[in-house]
This record gives C-alpha cells, structure tokens and sequence, in this order.
C-alpha cells in the first residue's frame, strides 16, 4: 500500500469495510468512465467469493476496469492473455527438472494469485479453458496428483468478446455455471465517450494507473469483515421460496432449452445477500433479488434455436420471468 494514501484500507471493522468497498466505485472511475454495474458485479463477488465472467466488444475497457479494481485493492494480481496456442500447464504451472538437485519441483502458474485476470478467454480452446475450472471451484490446482492450495481471497476476472466474433470458442456450460455473474459491458453513452476522449487528450495513460490516481481503498482485512458481515444478513423463508420459485421457472419455460440449477438458485441467493449488504440492511427484500437476476442467471439459461431466431434472448426471458412469478409480501 502506498504509505501517502490517506483513504486505505481499514483494520477489519464492518461498517468501515462498507465505506471501503464502497469508495472502489469513486477509485475505478478515476480510470474508467460509466460502467457503475460492472464495478458494482465485480464488488458482489468478491464478497460471494465467486468469479465474474465480462461480455463486450473489443476495446470498451474491459481490460482496463479489471486492472482498476486491482490497483484500488490491495491484492496481488496477474494477466493472462488467452490465444489459441495457450496451454493447461501455462495457466496452472508444471513440474520443472532442475539439473542441479536432479529432481522434479513445482514452477506455479499465474492462477496463483489473488486475482486472476483472464483476458478474452474464449480465443483458447476448451481445454485449455478447463484448466480453470478446479481453480474456480476447488480453489486449488492439482498437478502430478499434488492439490497445492491457491490464495484467499482468489477470484478470476474473465473477458470475453460475443460470440459471434471470428476466432472464439464457446465456453463449455460447465465452466459457464462456475462464474458466479456474467456482466455486460455496454458501448458508452455520447457523453461518456466525450469524457473518455476528454481524458486522453488531457494525457491520461491507460498504462499507468497510479498516474491516473487511482490508491487502494480497501484490502484483504476489508474483504473478511465484510464477508462475515455478510455471511450474518438475513434471509427469510419468503425470500428463499421467492429464488426457488423463479429458478424453477426457468425450467418451466418454453423459450429454454436449459434452465437454471440448484447451484444457480444458491448463487442468486449469495449475490442477493452481498448486495442487500452493500446498500446498508442487514436483510434481503425481494428487490435485491431482481437486481442481481439477471447477472446470476443469463449464462445459466440455454435458449431454443427457434425462439433465439425470433430474436428472444436470455435477458428477455429472465425479465418475462420475474414479471410473473408471485413478489413475496
């Protein structure tokens, strides 16, 4: 942490965590204009300890919002860039032959690390997407039969280009339900793109984060009281009954394929809890529910080719859903 930053972390308390964690979205937009849902999705797992997978056309920050947040945490962080060519073990780390002992030892891979920044990963084939997988579910990396544990907190950051663009490969439905939310980064507004031209021609370095401002406002010890001042918000039956009965929809509904699963619903209810927190109850209303639904469920849902020919897409569906399904009171 830089010794001149008045505003960092604080001791572990849960109200100043809050405010920490809070202050990321203040820090971020030092460096990225908009985007507020993004850096709010990012925050809510953090606190689930769950993985975000980002969705946008190349070149709308992606990268860049990723690295922020990095720079506005006091965590260890590291870049892997997905090409075709990539290998397993260059994400995970592999047995190396050192000449001098005449023994095998472990060279770790980038995965461990705090967070993990997983750039355009749908340009690397399955396999190599898959090596992740025990990482974002296990939290360890198993190599040679030896599970070697990763860091707390841990969280991959993956950006993605849509799929229709030339040179990507579809992540497999497995790895899809690993990612606690996938986010959609948006093309900016006028304005917004205005204030980013803005800052360019004033001289700002996407490069250069520190230049730019932007201090850690908040560290691991944050993380962990928050987390357990999470883990403490309460959710009533009515509320668990209300997630249950919309996932259950998803399966029921004509315009699917796939539907959501009992690991879905149980992210929803996490995500739902974090953010109930973040806006300062200690309890979560069904409005928490619908505002992270559509992040927690639409990489979770499969749409049938005819309706998808109709134009139907994931987010419609999910919003036809929460219309129709019973609020609790």
């Amino acid at each position: 942490m830089d010794p001149t930053t008045d505003n960092a972390g604080t001791t572990g308390d849960p109200g100043s965590a809050r405010a920490s964690l809070e202050a990321l979205r203040a820090e971020i937009a030092k460096a990225v204009v908009g985007q507020d849902p993004a850096v709010t999705g990012l925050v809510v797992a953090l606190l689930c300890r769950g993985h975000v997978l980002l969705e946008g056309v190349p070149g709308v920050a992606k990268t860049l919002l990723v690295r922020a947040l990095a720079s506005a945490l006091e965590l260890d962080t590291k870049r892997v860039q997905f090409t075709p060519d990539l290998m397993p073990s260059d994400v995970t780390g592999s047995l190396v032959y050192d000449t001098r002992t005449a023994e095998f030892s472990f060279q770790p891979g980038p995965v461990f690390t705090n967070l993990l920044l997983a750039d355009e990963i749908n340009r690397t084939p399955p396999k190599t997407q898959s090596s992740l997988l025990e990482a974002m579910e296990e939290r360890q990396v198993t190599v040679d039969g030896t599970p070697r544990p990763l860091p707390d907190p841990f969280l991959v950051a993956a950006t993605q280009n849509p799929v229709e663009y030339e040179g990507t490969y579809p992540l497999p439905e497995a790895q899809l339900d690993r990612f606690l939310l996938k986010l959609t980064v948006p093309l900016p507004s006028r304005q917004d793109e205005i204030d980013v031209l803005t800052r360019h021609a004033a001289g700002f370095n996407p490069r250069d984060l520190r230049a730019a401002g932007v201090r850690p406002v908040a560290n691991a010890a944050d993380l962990e009281a928050a987390r357990a001042a999470v883990a403490k918000t309460t959710i009533s039956p009515e509320i668990t009954a209300y997630v249950v009965d919309i996932c259950r929809a998803t399966r029921e509904s004509p315009s699917l394929t796939l539907g959501v699963s009992p690991r879905g619903a149980t992210a929803l209810l996490a995500a739902s809890r974090a953010w109930a927190w973040l806006t300062g109850r200690d309890y979560v209303i069904p409005d928490d529910v619908k505002a992270l639904a559509l992040p927690t469920l639409r990489h979770r849902v499969q749409l049938r080719p005819e309706a998808e020919m109709e134009g139907v897409t994931a987010d419609s569906v999910i919003n036809a859903i929460l219309a129709h399904v019973p609020v609790p009171r």
